[in-house]
């Protein structure tokens, strides 16, 4: 049974009522109640098309966080062919956090990477909920310059809430791994798309979307920091964490306009996880069409323009 959010429990209430009458007449009852039924359709999805239009900040990031949204294995399996996984980052270990390797993509082949947070308790304590620690990193860094050496094309997709802030991915070097990361996007000579797919949350976001285009769903959030990490410094409490969200320009449409991304992929009404097969043509069809349009351009005109890209960033509306 799908998991609904606080704001959803109007919708919850009315798709239980279309169940229980379902389940009425699959009992073998002469009464016909398919009249009812459609009505109740009818609502709950005038229900959803109004509950959805005016999602605030705050209810927002409650989608992008929602358990069932497709997760990094779904995207693979869904849009990918031949993935092999390649794992380490040749200087510590291997990290969960981060996945990526060789794979195709509608017949072409790329170097893909991208944050799982986990499915389930089990998985989450594995994946370590999202957050890369510096081998995550520096393993992004080894995929991306393996992609940089064969003309591959990288295809990343961000879900974190930030990186890791423990005391070993600190000894480690964990500000100088992010660094780095962000610092290979920007130089590689291959086309670069990232998806923000879920939560795009600070330097552990950007360490793999520092890319030639970067595209959001349509509920993802994409942030410095957490609207609770942001309570937290600003009020000491994590009460006005609703007032942060709703102050940080988190969302899709809020960083298009700042020009911080470049395009929307939008989500079926309800949210990617009440229809992820077609959320993910959504967004297979967005990664394809920003591919092509940086098909045949030079290697160093591809660097150029990322980096003018981000410089850019911040001078929105300056004379």
């Amino acid at each position: 049974m799908m998991t609904f959010l606080e704001f959803e429990k109007p919708i919850a209430e009315l798709e239980g009522k279309i169940r229980e009458l379902r389940s009425f007449s699959g009992s073998g009852g002469d009464v016909d109640i398919s009249l009812e039924v459609g009505q109740l359709e009818t609502k709950l999805g005038k229900l959803l098309k109004e509950t959805y239009e005016g999602l605030s900040p705050w209810q927002k990031m409650q989608v992008a966080r929602h358990p069932e949204r497709p997760h990094f294995p779904d995207i693979i399996n869904h849009l990918f062919q031949d993935f092999t996984p390649l794992a380490g980052d040749r200087a510590f270990g291997e990290d969960s956090a981060i996945s990526g390797g060789l794979a195709r993509f509608r017949g072409d082949a790329c170097v893909v990477i991208g944050h799982e947070k986990g499915s389930d308790t089990q998985s989450r304590i594995k994946h370590n909920f999202g957050m890369a620690r510096p081998e995550g990193y520096r393993k992004a860094i080894r995929l991306m310059e393996m992609a940089d050496r064969f003309g591959l094309p990288v295809i990343t997709f961000v879900d974190t809430p930030g990186a890791y802030p423990g005391v070993g991915a600190e000894e480690r070097g964990q500000a100088e791994a992010i660094a780095r990361s962000t610092d290979t996007c920007l130089s590689i000579q291959v086309p670069m798309v990232t998806c923000i797919v879920g939560e795009g949350g600070s330097g552990g976001a950007v360490a793999i979307a520092a890319a030639n285009r970067v595209l959001m769903m349509e509920h993802s959030l994409y942030s410095v920091i957490s609207p609770e990490g942001c309570a937290s410094i600003l009020w000491r409490t994590n009460d006005k964490a609703e007032d942060a969200a709703n102050a940080l320009k988190i969302t899709a449409q809020d960083l298009l306009n700042l020009g911080v991304i470049d395009g929307i992929v939008d989500e079926p009404l309800g949210g990617a996880h009440r229809d992820p097969e077609r959320a993910l043509n959504a967004l297979g069809d967005a990664v394809q069409s920003n591919l092509r349009e940086m098909a045949g351009i030079d290697g160093n005109r591809l660097r150029e323009l990322r980096r003018d890209k981000f410089l850019a960033i911040g001078n929105i509306g300056l004379a």
